[in-house]
This record gives C-alpha cells, sequence and structure tokens, in this order.
C-alpha cells in the first residue's frame, strides 16, 4: 500500500505545473508553450554542433522504447540518441507487453515507473499513449500516435530553421492527408508564429479540433493557419511545400481508393512551380515515390528530406535531456 501512494503522490507531482521540462510529458506541442519549444530548439542546435559535450548527460538513465508500429527513423533515433547521451535503452514489442490485451496499459505503466526512467511509445490510439502517460510518474513521449507526431514537428521546425532564420516570415505549405503529421505541424507552426496553409480534398481534412486550437493559438501570436482544398493555392508562394504518404499504417485498405482521390495533390515539378523559386521540400518519411512525390521533387538540391531525417536525432536527444536530467 506504501508503494501505490507513493506512485500516485509522484504521478500527481508530475502534472502540477513543474517549473522547467524536467519529469513532463511530452505527447502533443501544445504541451509546450513558445519558450518551451524555442528553448528545446536552442538546445538541439547546440547538441548538434557540439555532441561530445553531452555524451554524459544522461548518464545510467534508461528508456523503456515502446513500438506498436514498425519503424526506422523512430526506433534508431532514440536508440542511438539516448546512447549518445549515456543512456540506454529497452525495447519492447507487441510480442513482449501488446498493451491492452496481454497486460492493461495501467498495470505496465505502474511496472516501468519502477524500472526504468522515461517511455517513448509508438502505437496507433492517442488515447493509448494519453493513459500511459497519466498513469506513470516517469515522463512519457510520443513517438508517434494516429492524432500526434510531436517529435517530428520539432525536427521539422529545426530544420527549416537551419535554411530560414525567420519563421514569422515563412509560408509553410502542407498538401496531401490531413495527418497526425499535419496536426503537430499546424500546432508548432501557430506557435512560433508561422503562416501554415493545409491543402487536402475537402473529406480529408485535420481534426476540427486541433484547427480550432491552432487557431486560438494562432491569434495570440500572430501565426495563420489556413486551410484549402486547392492544391494550387496552397502551393502559391510558398516557402515551404511539406508533404506525407497518403495511406497511413492502418489504411492500407483504402490505399486504391486514396491513389484516386489525392491524385491532384501530387508534388510534382508543375504544382512545385507555384512555390518561391528556393522553395524548400520536406517529407518526414517514407515516401512512396511516384504517388504523393515525383523523384525529381524529392531528389532535388530543394529536398531537405534526408537533413530532416537526421534532425530526429538530435532534437530528441533535446527532448529526452530536457525531460530526464537531474
Amino acid at each position: 500500500m506504501k508503494n501505490a501512494t507513493k506512485s500516485k503522490d509522484k504521478s500527481a507531482k508530475k502534472r502540477a505545473g513543474k517549473k522547467g521540462l524536467r519529469g513532463r510529458d511530452y505527447l502533443s506541442v501544445d504541451d509546450l508553450s513558445t519558450a518551451e519549444i524555442k528553448r528545446i530548439l536552442e538546445l538541439t542546435a547546440d547538441i548538434k554542433a557540439r555532441p561530445k559535450k553531452y555524451r554524459r548527460s544522461l548518464e545510467g538513465k534508461m528508456m523503456a522504447l515502446i513500438f506498436e508500429k514498425p519503424s526506422l527513423r523512430t526506433r534508431t533515433t532514440f536508440t542511438v540518441g539516448i546512447k549518445q547521451l549515456g543512456g540506454d535503452s529497452i525495447l519492447l514489442t507487441p510480442a513482449d507487453i501488446n498493451l491492452g490485451k496481454r497486460e492493461s496499459v495501467y498495470d505496465v505503466a505502474k511496472n516501468l515507473e519502477r524500472m526504468v526512467d522515461g517511455i517513448m511509445i509508438r502505437t496507433f490510439g492517442h488515447d493509448i499513449c494519453a493513459s500511459l502517460a497519466d498513469h506513470a510518474c516517469i515522463p512519457v513521449i510520443n513517438g508517434l500516435t494516429d492524432l500526434e507526431h510531436p517529435c517530428q514537428a520539432m525536427a521539422d521546425v529545426f530544420t527549416v530553421l537551419e535554411h530560414r532564420k525567420n519563421l514569422k516570415k515563412l509560408k509553410l505549405s502542407y498538401i496531401g492527408d490531413g495527418n497526425n503529421v499535419t496536426h503537430s505541424l499546424m500546432l508548432i507552426a501557430a506557435k512560433l508564429g508561422t503562416t501554415m496553409v493545409v491543402g487536402t480534398p475537402e473529406g480529408y481534412k485535420p481534426v476540427q479540433s486541433i484547427m480550432d486550437r491552432a487557431c486560438a493559438i494562432a491569434e495570440e501570436t500572430g501565426a495563420k493557419i489556413l486551410w484549402t482544398a486547392d492544391p494550387v493555392e496552397a502551393a502559391r508562394e510558398a516557402d515551404v511545400i511539406y508533404t506525407d504518404t497518403w495511406t497511413s499504417m492502418g489504411q492500407e485498405a483504402e490505399a486504391a481508393e486514396r491513389r484516386k482521390i489525392f491524385a491532384a495533390y501530387q508534388v510534382n515539378a508543375a504544382l512545385f512551380s507555384h512555390a518561391h523559386e528556393r522553395a524548400l521540400f520536406m517529407h518526414c518519411l517514407p515516401a512512396h515515390r511516384g504517388e504523393e512525390v515525383t523523384d525529381e521533387i524529392i531528389d532535388s538540391p530543394q529536398s531537405v528530406v534526408f537533413q530532416e531525417a537526421e534532425n530526429r536525432l538530435h532534437a530528441q536527444k533535446a527532448i529526452m535531456l530536457e525531460l530526464l536530467r537531474e
């Protein structure tokens, strides 16, 4: 009984508005203030420029990495990242825990909080991620859910900053499916004062509650968050054009229908010609070449997709460092 009470007290403390980020969760971009996002971006830049300075920053810390979806970048960058900070990780797959089936999310949280210092989870339902964070008194990081991809958004903004210094003078255009990546990008653009135009078919708009929240934030920061069904309008005068796969994991049965619906939203030379001459092309990967983007765009000099993928490592190191260090 004593242990249960202690754990409950820790969980309450984690959500009690701590000063700084230590001990907190990162489930959504909206978990962070504009100042906190900027702090992580500055730390990301320093970690990338001076990695040796941080090689013992999380010495002795252990991360549990829960993967219920396949992963190349998320798994590699979190595994490598914690090791480069002096810590270590343990990989947990559905064969190991099978969240909510073999063992409840509550029980998994209560076990892991006694064994590791932080949890990263890549799963389907955002409610699973949120429930894990509710019950664990240690930091939980969203490595991807169906609703958001906040670590990707942090790396994306950092990548843009490496090429364009003033985010408030940018037009970021997202063209394709209004998915989890779109949601996190809208929120971070709103927090940082960036103009973002989302171009999707009518039936594939971002979730309305996320749109509403991003627009509310934008009113405070001077950002603009807009939606259009016209891909050309979205691309016009853009400084960055971003796209993602038309069919996310779990939607495979809809792939053929989606290819027809999204055909006009392919980022090709014709569509890209409406953007600024020096516009960047971004994609969170994996890319389905010949569908949402053509080879001539993703392999062009204006494409920063592999730099963007590398920056997941640096941004996630900054996030782990902020949440886990003493």
